[in-house]
């Protein structure tokens, strides 16, 4: 695969899911990330440390106290290398830091991860995660909680093309450059179907259309989704096209009855898998980055536990 970030060096300061989960990106990318933790570590390194280890994969990991003068030298040394800084907290938190005099001496671009956005102080300093930003713009379908943090994920693309527009930007000689991207807005933005009547309960994508929608099957659930008139045709011809039709026949088969039928005639049918049972793909199935094939805690440093 292509590199479009070799030679770039990015620092992250962002822990939790949406900031590593950019610069997981960028790594794939071809960028270098040094990503700087706390002393006390990234907390989704002990609620999920199989995805802290994959997100973290082809990085250098230090841990540094930002809070004191030898924190604050040893990441101003980092900077001097950097193009980027990526960050994903508070407004008033980073503007704590101070770090906007360095970051316009050297002329590297800021990238930064927020909750909220506004004019008003106290609408950028709401708290928030993925959940309360998906609750706020008709994601969750309560009292269920969503299995994928929807937000983060969108919000951690933004970033990525964020990182590439402040890159052009310095290539253009604009100077200090600061990127903004708000999960609040990436959660309205992954709303947008649902603002549009698309997939809410009962609509063309939410129950509608019976040949887009979830049946049981003699041993589990189905997902059909047939909704063009060639996948719907084709449907027909095998299952049924009613919903009637479709209930009493995918309750008569076993589910790789199913998935076999739509792979022999081309139809979008699957199994429903419960969550832990799931397809995943092999873990770095692709080298992240052509600078290292593991995480590295850079020596000199206070490492991560391990």
């Amino acid at each position: 695969m292509s590199h479009p970030l070799a030679g770039t060096t990015i620092v992250s300061l962002a822990i939790n899911l949406p900031g590593p989960l950019a610069a997981s990106r960028l790594t794939e990318l071809g960028a270098r990330v040094i990503k700087v933790e706390p002393p006390h570590g990234d907390p989704l390194k002990s609620v999920a440390p199989g995805w802290y280890a994959e997100l973290t994969q082809g990085q250098e990991v230090i841990s540094l106290d930002l809070k004191e003068a030898t924190g604050r030298t040893q990441l101003e040394g980092l900077l001097a290398g950097a193009q980027v800084l990526l960050t994903s907290m508070r407004p008033s938190a980073l503007a704590r830091m101070n770090l906007e005099g360095t970051l316009r001496d050297k002329g590297i671009a800021l990238v930064e991860i927020v909750g909220h956005d506004g004019a008003e102080a106290e609408q950028a300093e709401q708290a928030g995660h993925d959940l309360t930003y998906q609750a706020v713009h008709g994601t969750i379908l309560a009292p269920a909680m969503p299995l994928v943090p929807v937000a983060d994920l969108l919000g951690s693309e933004r970033a990525v093309v964020a990182t590439f527009a402040a890159l052009r930007q310095r290539d253009q000689g604009l100077g200090y450059v600061h990127e903004r991207v708000v999960l609040d807005e990436a959660a309205h933005a992954a709303a947008a179907a649902v603002r549009h009547g698309l997939t809410a309960p009962g609509s063309p994508l939410g129950g509608a259309i019976a040949q887009y929608g979830l049946y049981a099957s003699s041993d589990g659930y189905v997902a059909v989704a047939a909704i063009e008139p060639h996948f719907a045709a084709r449907l027909a011809a095998q299952v049924g096209s009613t919903r009637e039709d479709l209930t009493r026949a995918f309750a008569a088969q076993t589910t790789s009855h199913w998935t076999a039928l739509g792979i022999e005639y081309d139809i979008p049918l699957v199994a429903v898998r419960e969550p832990h049972r799931a397809v995943a793909e092999p873990v770095f199935a692709h080298q992240h980055s052509a600078n290292t094939a593991n995480t590295v805690n850079t020596a000199g440093t206070t490492s991560l536990e391990s």
